[in-house]
């Protein structure tokens, strides 16, 4: 997994149930005075923040410290804010939430890549995947987020597409899988460095640009440089090739990496591996691709995972050149991480190098990811399928 305005789009606003002319409204979330629903602080900026703590009777100054104590240290409880005084704790108790998502189960690889199951408010169970960039004591990590419960796009060689979808993530739900996995990350390593985790992409659990808005919310909130402070050179979005959502994105001003599900380079295998290529065929994507490389002027990376027997031949690797090597684009060759109870397989090690090199000396700009996570079964939504048995 590689390291990747105020243009947020225009979600509609819909009105909650139960309420009345009444219920109270603060910072732009009713509080339903019948089920005292709790105002969520993950997601908002300092300046909400400062609005909220207005609106409860505090000086603005506290939302910056609320601010703090989220990004920039983690926390979930208000009792852990120790410049605060315990009334207002209590009374923050009371009114409001921080759902940093709870870590349910953990495996930890010998190559030091950790895979997280996350339990949300609701109960839903999401996987992230911490992945340190060398073996290093002091490496730094790249962390891999879900964007979605579940996946609608239901690509045949993956455990999370066999499971079906159940609802998106929102933005704060997002920013929690970086919160929860720095704050796990501390406590595994015995460490006090808030900046471990260092790279972020878009690519366990969903399509991210099936749940657009909230994705782009939540990466501005992830680049903030008085939060958590990811560049956006290092944010990286994923994608099973969602043409709407690419177009989108290229309006964007924004830095961070695109990066497309490939797979196959003919409809009639794309069809059969990915059956969102039914609705938005290859043509129609490379389109999309070349439009978004022209209005960013940022290289695109193309995922190629290797299928033994299926679209790791000579001439595959052929209709790859001839597809992508006139765009301004990376190819990241990654041999499959196998699922169980699925028919796929790995290719050999002799098959993936040989693709590789075959790719290399026509001139593509390739690259092969080095397997990691293999002995957890890193690959998206594995852990928690086993988790529901």
């Amino acid at each position: 997994m590689d390291p990747v305005g105020e243009h947020l789009g225009s979600p509609q606003c819909l009105s909650p149930p139960e309420l009345t002319q009444k219920s109270p409204l603060i910072m732009g979330v009713y509080m339903n005075t019948k089920t005292k629903t709790k105002t969520e602080l993950l997601g908002m900026g300092i300046k909400e923040l400062e609005d909220f703590m207005e609106s409860v009777g505090q000086p603005r100054y506290r939302g910056r410290q609320m601010h703090r104590w989220i990004y920039q240290k983690a926390v979930s409880s208000f009792y852990e804010m120790s410049d605060i005084s315990r009334d207002l704790r209590t009374k923050l108790d009371e009114l409001a939430r921080i759902s940093i998502p709870r870590v349910l189960k953990q495996r930890a690889s010998i190559d030091g890549t950790r895979k997280f199951l996350m339990e949300l408010e609701d109960k839903k169970r999401i996987e992230s995947v911490v992945i340190p960039h060398n073996r290093n004591k002091d490496t730094r990590y790249t962390l891999c987020i879900s964007t979605q419960v579940g996946c609608p796009i239901g690509c045949v060689f993956c455990a999370t597409g066999s499971s079906g979808f159940q609802r998106n993530l929102e933005a704060y739900e997002m920013i929690g899988q970086v919160l929860g996995s720095e704050r796990e990350l501390q406590k595994r390593l015995k460490s006090n460095d808030n900046g471990l985790i260092t790279n972020v992409v878009y690519m366990g659990m969903g399509e991210p640009m099936l749940n657009y808005d909230q994705v782009i919310k939540s990466i501005y909130t992830l680049n903030d440089p008085k939060g958590i402070n990811i560049g956006q050179r290092h944010i990286t979005i994923s994608t099973s090739g969602d043409v709407r959502g690419i177009n989108q994105l290229a309006q964007e001003n924004l830095q961070v990496t695109l990066a497309v599900s490939l797979h196959a380079c003919s409809n009639e295998l794309r069809d059969r591996l990915i059956p969102l290529n039914r609705k938005y065929p290859l043509e129609e994507l490379i389109k999309s691709i070349e439009q978004y490389i022209r209005l960013t002027n940022r290289r695109v990376t193309f995922e190629y995972l290797l299928l033994d027997g299926v679209n790791d031949h000579k001439e595959d690797a052929d209709k790859l050149i001839t597809l992508l090597k006139p765009l301004l684009a990376n190819v990241n060759l990654i041999p499959y991480n196998e699922v169980v109870g699925l028919e796929f397989k790995q290719p050999s090690p002799q098959q993936v190098n040989e693709f590789y090199y075959y790719l290399l000396q026509a001139g593509v700009n390739v690259t092969l990811r080095e397997e990691k996570g293999a002995d957890i079964e890193a690959a998206c939504g594995q852990l928690r399928a086993e988790y529901r048995k």
